[in-house]
């Protein structure tokens, strides 16, 4: 993973260095950003997240990248690959595609950008077969970049998440393979 960095029109996603996690954590660990994602974390959750993270790049080669603006060095959150590890999932050891922006970033097409060159590089790089992504019903920002990505639904796969309570409980999957990936129109 050392080393990872992989340009699109308007982003570079990138490996992690030292001084990014307190910049990712300012502007993403907001009441708004973490609404759907189980709430603000403390200061363990966010060294725990870090860990996953970075432990994820150790195992895989991939994880859920810096998700940096050309124009102005910006980090703008992750984007990335892991695979699926919660437990209970449905989905374990797929490979998995998950985003987190900043809340100033949203409503630019920067996680459609940064998302669709994640998935390219699953299905091209890394060679997944398929990729799966996760959400809960009420993130409709989320489940809705799932769709215009090609992902369908695939209510069979969705799992309680015994970690959390209502309403971060109850997780829905989305997915895609390769086949779909590929003759997509755009």
């Amino acid at each position: 993973m050392a080393g990872f960095r992989h340009e699109t029109e308007r982003l570079v996603l990138r490996d992690w260095r030292e001084e990014d996690w307190a910049e990712f954590f300012r502007h993403t660990n907001t009441p708004a950003v973490m609404r759907w994602l189980g709430g603000e974390l403390d200061e363990a959750g966010m060294a725990a997240q870090r860990e996953r993270v970075e432990g994820s790049g150790r195992r895989n080669g991939f994880c859920f990248w810096v998700v940096e603006r050309k124009a102005d060095g910006a980090l703008l959150g992750f984007c990335g690959l892991k695979r699926a590890d919660a437990p209970g999932s449905t989905v374990t050891g797929a490979v998995e595609i998950g985003w987190r922006l900043r809340e100033d970033a949203w409503g630019q097409g920067y996680a459609k950008e940064a998302a669709t060159a994640a998935l390219g590089l699953a299905f091209g790089r890394f060679g997944a077969e398929k990729v799966v992504a996760l959400t809960v019903e009420g993130n409709a920002g989320s489940w809705g970049l799932m769709r215009r990505l090609g992902m369908r639904r695939r209510e069979e796969l969705d799992y309680p998440d015994e970690r959390y309570d209502p309403p971060w409980r109850d997780t829905i999957v989305y997915s895609i393979d390769r086949a779909a990936w590929e003759s997509r129109d755009g």
